[in-house]
Order: C-alpha cells, then sequence, then structure tokens
C-alpha cells in the first residue's frame, strides 16, 4: 500500500469535493433515483441535502447513464458519465477524483441517502483533516434496540478510544459475556452502527485496487475490513442517530411521508 501511516496531512480546511455515485439500475427498488412522488427525484433530494455542508468546494454526481445525467442536468447539478460496467460505487468516485488532480478529499455519499445531513458530510471530511495519519473516515451511530444489535443486516463497528476503528462486522460486537440489558443504554454508546458515508485521502483512494487481496472481506461481505488489513486507519466519528437509507418500497414510502409532514409543517 503506498499510503503508510507515516504519511502526515498537516494543514486543516484541505480542499474536499462530494462525489455522489449514481446507478439506475436496483434491484429491490427499480430506478429508485428516479423516483420523485415528492414532487423531485430522490437523486436530488439528495444532491440538495448534500449541498447544505459547509465543508465541501462542490458536489459532482458520477452518474451510469444519459437517463441520470439528464436529471441531474434538470436540476442544476454537476454530473460525470462513468463505465456502467464499474462494479462499485467507489469506482465511480475513484474515476471523479482522477480528472480533479487540486482536490485532497473525497466524500462517498449514496445517492439513495436523501436524509444525509450537511453535518454528518462536515465532520467525515474533518475526522480526516484533524487526524494527519488516517486515510479514511467514516460515522456511526448508537444502537439502543437489542434487535439491531442481532440483526446481520446492521453493520456493526468498533472503535478506540481516539476514534480509530478497531473492527467491522454484522455480528454483535462487543459480544457481551454475560448480558444486561442496561448496556443498551450505556454513555458513552458500547454499540454502534456503521453508517456508509465515507471520506478518502485522494491517494489512496486512487490506490484501492492495489490493495492486497483480503482474507475478511468475504467472510463478512465488507469492503472496509480490506482496508483494516491493508494497514489503513480509519477515523470513525460519532452522530446521534443512523440515517435513513432507501432500499425498499417500504423504505420510499416512509421517505415520502417524512417529507410531507415536512412540507405541512413548512
Amino acid at each position: 500500500m503506498s499510503n503508510s501511516s507515516s504519511t502526515a496531512y498537516p494543514r486543516l480546511h484541505q480542499r474536499s469535493q462530494i462525489v455522489i455515485p449514481a446507478r439506475l439500475a436496483s434491484t429491490r427498488l427499480p430506478q429508485k433515483l428516479l423516483l420523485r412522488e415528492t414532487g423531485k427525484p430522490v437523486l436530488q433530494h439528495t444532491f440538495e441535502a448534500a449541498g447544505l455542508a459547509h465543508r465541501p468546494s462542490g458536489i459532482t454526481v458520477a452518474v451510469d447513464c444519459p437517463e441520470l445525467a439528464a436529471a441531474v442536468t434538470g436540476f442544476g447539478g454537476s454530473s460525470v458519465m462513468t463505465d456502467p460496467l464499474l462494479p462499485s460505487g467507489t469506482d465511480r468516485v475513484a474515476t471523479v477524483a482522477r480528472q480533479m488532480p487540486d482536490v485532497e478529499i473525497f466524500v462517498n455519499v449514496q445517492g439513495d441517502e436523501p436524509e444525509i445531513t450537511g453535518q454528518a458530510i462536515d465532520l467525515v471530511i474533518e475526522m480526516l483533516e484533524k487526524n494527519p495519519s488516517a486515510q479514511v473516515a467514516t460515522l456511526a451511530a448508537p444502537i439502543r434496540e437489542r434487535d439491531r444489535l442481532e440483526d446481520p443486516a446492521c453493520v456493526k463497528v468498533v472503535r478506540a478510544g481516539d476514534g480509530r476503528a478497531l473492527y467491522f462486522s454484522r455480528s454483535p460486537i462487543p459480544h457481551a459475556r454475560s448480558w444486561d440489558d442496561s448496556m443498551m443504554q450505556h454513555e458513552p454508546p458500547l454499540f454502534l452502527q456503521h453508517i456508509g458515508i465515507y471520506a478518502y485521502r485522494r491517494d489512496f483512494l486512487l490506490t484501492l485496487n492495489e490493495l492486497p487481496e483480503s482474507q475478511l472481506e468475504p467472510v463478512e461481505k465488507l469492503e472496509q475490513l480490506r482496508f483494516l488489513e491493508a494497514g489503513a486507519t480509519i477515523m470513525v466519528g460519532l452522530i446521534n442517530h443512523a440515517l435513513k437509507g432507501i432500499d425498499t418500497p417500504a423504505d420510499y414510502r416512509a421517505f415520502v411521508q417524512r417529507q410531507s409532514r415536512l412540507t405541512l409543517v413548512g
């Protein structure tokens, strides 16, 4: 790995860019990024929410088809066409990074996160700015329900006292040898849900494909374990509540209802 832990990035307020990887195909909710029962496509909601962050210099949507590019143009955004055969959103972010050599930090915001907050984006950038030896930053939120803790779809993270990620898992971690329900309300929280937003240093992002093959990643089906196995430092910032992404028709219906209530209040 070209990024060693001795690499230093001492200057705060480094130039950063939000990249929203946008893929049209979706198995559980077809073309979800273009759904617009609220009057705006999901992708526009995400773009506008991300635009409330203060630290980034701008937002680029990394699209995989003309339909999404047209949607971005329609709401006044900027897009870059990427290869539709790219295997992941991270690869789309890297495509944009290669075109922006003067940007030091790239934030990967998923297109199906219309309720992302500007504060969350600013926090992952700040985590990299304040931790010179870290290559990646991400977020976590407290887990307060035991069924959530035991749900394999909820990815858990354990971090050190300084915020460094120690391990990510679909299993409940840390594992309580002797369970007590009061553990769920412990302060600071004992159990943390990983939130899938990442900030990458440019040089680390561009060398991800060169990382050695991981033994842990295919077991847990978690990409971030490959980073840890390669010796990367991942900083984990804490937010109060998990973000609500859109994966299923039920997720989208709930989002539409929340937006409707916000409109009535406004």
